[in-house]
Order: structure tokens, then C-alpha cells, then sequence
């Protein structure tokens, strides 16, 4: 048996890849160095929320989104994009209504035709000047000119509670690799109302009591079946079982939940 596991909660930080630099003349409680960390602007509250793209427009072209196509602006002032399946970062300097984007840097995997085409507009429409309008959760951008736009609906975070967390990757240190081949989609999380932690290890059925306040999760005594299966099933399953086990850290970041233990050893989840 699993000896009980406390969990330690992490802050929530967006994930998302863009840099937020705050432009106005109202002086904050900053360095004073003169490096503009000082210097708040009111600007749009466009931070520490998940915007899914809707739709883009370029030169009059719209463009509704794939899946998974959204960005976030942390609070910290970093953030990323996805545009559908690629990566993306730039620089948002933001005074009143407008940011002003800077892109900065994309990865390169490699896109069905479809998601290109999409991602290349992407990447035209979210630069230079766009002048925002918020209206309860949608967010509209727009150039000066009016040929180019982003569509962007606020999305809330997935709770911890009541989520069923699909495992997806096994952490070791800032490394994350992939599922045993033949072992995707097998492991699922949940933390129920009901106070117990229900699901699966990638073949065995896990169940275990959860305490859960504001800063730690504790698991009592784990039970799990006793099936055997496949190879990559049980090498899943048995990482699990080893990252479940002592002090464990987690971080929520929109649908996606990191744990991981005192030496960087755990894995990712999403939600759904």
C-alpha cells in the first residue's frame, strides 16, 4: 500500500506565452530604478484570464479557429499563445484600450493545411496596434484600419475538484515525455465531492480518501485492483504509482494539472 501523500498547492499561473507591459503615467509602488517596473497604465483587465480564439480576420478574410487555439496574459506579464497547433510568444504593451503586439517567437511543428492557413492568418491579425472592446466575456480586437482582428471568448479555469484529469505526460525535472506507446488516454484522475480520489493508473482502478483545504491534498491508504495488462499499461501504471507516492506539489493552469514530487518526478493531466 501507498502511505498517505500530502499535496502541496502551487500558485496558479497562466500558461500563456505573451509579455505584458503596462504603458501609462500613474505611478505604482515599483522599483523607482526607471526600468518602467513602477509605471502602471488602467488599460484593458485583459490579464490572468484564458481567451480562446474564436475567429481571426485579415484584409477582410475571417477565419473561424480550430480547437485549442487561444492565449493568455498572466499576471506576471508572461504568457503563450496557440494558435491550433503551434506555440507562440510576443510582446503586448498595453495603454487604455490598445496593445500595441510585438510577436516574438513561434515553434515549428509541423500543421495540417488547414491549421496552417489558420495560424498564418493568426500570426498577420496579432500584431502591431489592436484597439480592444470587452463585453462580458468577449473580447474583440482590432487594427486601425479595421482589415485586421481577433475574436476572443474568456474561458474559466478547470476546478480541481470534480474534473476528470486525463494523464498526458511523465515529468522528470523541467523534462516531459511522452505515455508509454499504447498506454495514451488510459490514465484518468478525479477528486470527488465525496472526498476520495477515484480512477485509473493506466490499468488498475485507483481509489483512495482525499483531504483536500486550501494549501494540501492528502491521500489516506490507496486500493487498487489487481488486473494485469499490457506492457506499456503497467509501465504507466507503475510510474503513477511511484509519483503518487510522499510530498507532492501541484499547479492548475486552465485545463491542465502539473504534479510533481520533491525531485521533479510526476506528470501533466488535462481536463475532459
Amino acid at each position: 500500500m501507498l502511505k498517505s501523500r500530502t499535496l502541496a498547492a502551487a500558485v496558479v499561473v497562466p500558461v500563456l506565452g505573451l509579455v505584458l507591459t503596462a504603458c501609462g503615467t500613474e505611478q505604482g509602488a515599483g522599483s523607482g530604478d526607471g526600468s518602467g517596473a513602477d509605471t502602471v497604465g488602467p488599460g484593458l483587465p485583459v490579464a490572468g484570464t484564458h481567451w480562446t480564439i474564436d475567429a481571426v480576420t485579415v484584409d477582410g478574410a475571417r477565419s473561424v479557429a480550430p480547437p485549442g487555439a487561444g492565449l493568455g496574459i498572466g499576471e506576471n506579464g508572461r504568457g503563450q499563445g496557440d494558435t491550433g497547433c503551434n506555440h507562440f510568444g510576443a510582446t503586448v504593451a498595453v495603454e487604455g484600450d490598445t496593445l500595441t503586439v510585438s510577436p516574438q517567437e513561434i515553434t515549428e511543428k509541423g500543421c495540417p493545411a488547414d491549421r496552417q492557413r489558420f495560424e498564418t492568418a493568426v500570426l498577420q491579425a496579432f500584431k502591431g496596434k489592436l484597439r480592444g472592446e470587452l463585453k462580458g466575456k468577449a473580447l474583440t480586437l482590432s487594427s486601425p484600419d479595421g482589415r485586421r482582428g481577433v475574436e476572443l471568448t474568456a474561458e474559466p479555469d478547470a476546478p480541481l475538484v470534480g474534473t476528470a484529469w486525463t494523464v498526458d505526460a511523465l515529468l522528470s525535472g523541467d523534462t516531459a515525455g511522452s505515455l508509454p506507446a499504447g498506454s495514451e488516454g488510459k490514465a484518468k484522475l478525479t477528486f470527488g465531492k465525496d472526498g476520495r480520489l477515484t480512477g485509473n493508473l493506466g490499468c488498475n482502478q485507483v481509489t483512495a480518501p482525499a483531504k483536500i483545504t486550501d494549501k494540501t491534498i492528502t491521500l489516506g491508504v490507496v486500493a487498487t485492483t489487481r488486473m494485469i495488462c499490457t506492457g506499456p499499461q503497467m509501465e504507466l501504471e507503475t510510474k503513477l504509482y511511484e509519483a503518487l507516492d510522499g510530498p507532492l506539489t501541484y499547479r492548475l493552469d486552465h485545463r491542465t494539472l502539473t504534479v510533481t514530487d520533491s525531485d521533479g518526478q510526476g506528470f501533466t493531466a488535462q481536463a475532459g
